[in-house]
């Protein structure tokens, strides 16, 4: 009865205020006594504070007006007949924080959540004080708490008042915290103070105006992979295919221009790079966060000046699994041209010939050309000739098969320091391509071991077209390659039958890793070296970022489910927002093409909430809102929700509905523009905030 009644019997007080029926007050015993409809809605108000002190609320004066005003007005039925009777609206619990527990306080305010909980995207349109902003910061803090999303992102639009932040004194933070700092309040009234920073500087929490929500963007000469290899970012269209992080194909989903923006070079330890804007993503992983078994998602402007600690990379990227790309037909066994690529002599000035002091290695290299009718004949020491088989008839002589697929594939006259793998190799199944790898390895690689570490794979040549061929289908079958040159100049001369020898060309060396799974060798006495002291698992962390200018660039949405796909160098990167709770504040300062921007944002397992006074637009030079043009075009999508709150919903000083609801009656006074007193200046400001007005009550 203490709690019922309140302290000094302050909620006593609001129930006879609020009620036309008498109460009395003796003991444990409450008698009311009027109209029989007046004493009927007196014994329910008292019945709900009672469910509501059973479900451990604090009554409070404002509960009391809020409780008898939800069982007054003719809405009252309607929603008790959904099962919205007050105990319910104001005993739902969102989150709790020393005491002190958020829940909404209106009928409105409990749809508002649990359309929140319903949809995906919802948009929250009412008056200021009505707690729209309020409600979804404490489900998207909910949200975290229970695991559902990993990252919470605050947005507004920085237009308020006409004022432009290239005017407002200060440094940026100063220039956007006073337009952010409501949603900075809010935060500090659901978590703890201490941890905010904490979460803000993880990536958990991100707070940033909508322009910068706008970037994720790459210049159009930047190459994404696709199914047939890597084509401009700028070329690509929606449903084209694009390769995704787990080496499938993903259709694109959406391309957005994003026009000139300033751009970085964002390098890795080996030597693979890209370009894209300070606001693009990044999935990486730090040293807390891989011993935790989890990611976190990044800006390129994020990462700047925090690459290391101590002499330890902080950012780890991922790594794609091996692309899987559009097999085509080839004219020789891919093992077999890696086995001549490395250690073949197909110069086609004289019969094809291989050499090798491996027996294993002429055995397989005959069975990869048995379709061919080759021979692979001992000659003397190392040296193996490959003899066409029907080599003459009728005494006519037959062009070796080898030598006629040597000159179809451009490879004629290639010598060590010239030799590449053909196109048709490189843009191919990763079963050709990891065969083709493996004749290269197997001649001219093999396995390094250490004393307590993996083993990893060298190899060497003097082609730079070949070590770049190589480095690209290491790379497209999801590992790394680190190169570097040893010059020709000033190194000791080798030695051939006890001569010396000079070296004629550089020598570029490729320590090699490829994830589990993918054998570099084939070659029985590699394989079992490397077996035995274990591949290790490749790496890539971001190594530097530097400023290039500015660009003019664009983003593209994927439909894979991480949004991830592949840039240039076989680099992994994404720019939808997965696994988030997005909350646009203020919408109604947005322009269509700004709402347009953000709402293609969403990625997979998130949700957005939008909120905005469509009565208190800013916009300069009477632009249309965004939030008013949203409705028109998403209103009959699925698992888009619009939700009403109107002044009824204001849980602010009461005074604030009384100020909402004049204006509003003196908007709908006020003449159309160009007509009535007061001027051209007069009637074209009003004019507009009328319009406003009835295009949000629409």
């Amino acid at each position: 009865m203490v709690g019922l009644l309140g302290s000094r019997d302050v909620n006593l007080r609001a129930l006879e205020d609020g009620l036309a029926a008498d109460v009395h007050v003796r003991g444990n015993r409450i008698t009311l006594r009027g109209a029989a409809a007046d004493v009927a809605l007196a014994e329910r108000s008292v019945r709900e504070l009672l469910s509501l002190q059973e479900g451990g609320a604090l009554l409070t004066p404002d509960a009391v007006r809020r409780t008898i005003g939800m069982l007054s007005t003719p809405a009252s039925t309607a929603g008790a007949a959904a099962g919205e009777s007050p105990s319910q609206v104001l005993g739902l619990n969102i989150v709790s924080r020393r005491g002190r527990t958020i829940r909404p306080k209106t009928v409105n305010q409990k749809r508002y959540v649990d359309a929140i909980d319903e949809n995906t995207i919802v948009f929250g349109i009412g008056p200021a004080g009505t707690g729209k902003t309020y409600l979804a910061m404490a489900k998207a803090v909910q949200a975290l708490q229970a695991k559902q999303i990993t990252r919470i992102i605050l947005t507004r639009p920085a237009v308020e008042a006409g004022e432009r932040l290239g005017y407002l004194p200060g440094t940026l933070s100063d220039k956007i915290d006073p337009y952010l700092r409501p949603l900075y309040d809010a935060l500090h009234d659901m978590l703890d103070p201490e941890s905010i920073p904490r979460l803000m500087a993880a990536g958990t929490i991100e707070v940033a105006p909508l322009a910068y929500m706008r970037g994720r963007a790459q210049p159009y000469d930047a190459k994404v992979l696709t199914p047939e290899g890597f084509r401009p970012i700028g070329s690509l269209q929606v449903g084209d295919l694009v390769i995704g992080s787990n080496g499938e194909p993903t259709p694109v989903l959406g391309v957005y221009p994003q026009g000139e923006r300033e751009v970085y070079r964002v390098t890795a330890q080996d030597g693979s790079s890209t370009i894209a804007c300070g606001e693009h993503l990044w999935t990486v992983r730090t040293p807390e966060d891989k011993r935790r078994g989890r990611s976190r998602t990044l800006t390129t402007a994020d990462m700047i000046g925090n690459l290391r600690r101590g002499y330890v990379r902080r950012y780890e990227l991922p790594m794609m699994a091996p692309a899987q790309q559009v097999a085509q037909p080839v004219p020789m066994d891919p093992y077999a041209l890696g086995l001549l690529l490395g250690d073949g002599c197909i110069t086609t000035s004289t019969t094809p010939s291989f050499a090798t002091n491996d027996p294993e290695l002429a055995v397989a290299l005959q069975d990869a050309l048995e379709p061919l009718d080759v021979q692979v004949t001992h000659k003397a020491d190392d040296d193996w000739v490959l003899r066409n088989r029907n080599g003459a008839r009728a005494g006519l002589r037959l062009a070796n098969p080898v030598t006629a697929i040597v000159r179809e594939l451009g490879l004629a006259g290639a010598r060590s320091a010239t030799k590449f793998v053909p196109e048709c190799y490189l843009q191919n199944s990763a079963q050709v391509r990891l065969a083709v790898l493996q004749g290269l390895l197997d001649t001219d690689g093999g396995p390094v071991t250490q004393i307590a570490r993996s083993c990893r794979v060298q190899y060497t040549t003097t082609s730079p077209r070949l070590a770049d061929d190589v480095e690209y289908l290491v790379r497209s079958l999801g590992g790394v390659s680190y190169r570097r040159v040893r010059k020709a100049e000033g190194r000791k001369p080798g030695l051939a039958n006890g001569r010396p020898v000079g070296y004629l060309h550089d020598a570029h060396l490729l320590d090699i890793r490829l994830p589990s799974g993918v054998a570099p060798f084939r070659l029985a006495r590699k394989t079992a070296l490397y077996e035995r002291s274990g591949g290790g698992r490749p790496m890539r962390f971001v190594d530097r970022i530097e400023p290039l200018g500015v660009m003019d660039t664009l983003c593209i949405q994927v439909a894979a489910e991480d949004s991830l796909y592949v840039t240039d160098d076989f680099l992994v990167t994404h720019n939808t927002l997965n696994d988030a709770f997005i909350i646009l504040d203020e919408a109604q300062n947005t322009t269509p093409e700004q709402m347009k921007m953000f709402l293609t944002r969403l990625g997979f397992g998130s949700k957005i909430v939008v909120t905005g006074d469509v009565t208190q637009v800013d916009l300069p030079g009477g632009q249309r809102s965004g939030l008013q043009v949203v409705r028109e075009i998403l209103e009959d999508i699925d698992d888009v929700h619009f939700s009403t709150l109107t002044s009824a919903d204001v849980v602010r000083h009461q005074l604030v509905g009384a100020i909402v609801d004049a204006y509003a009656k003196w908007d709908d006074r006020q003449p159309p523009p160009g007509q009535g007193p007061g001027g051209e200046r007069q009637n074209r400001f009003y004019g507009r905030g009328q319009q406003q007005h009835r295009g949000g009550a629409r």
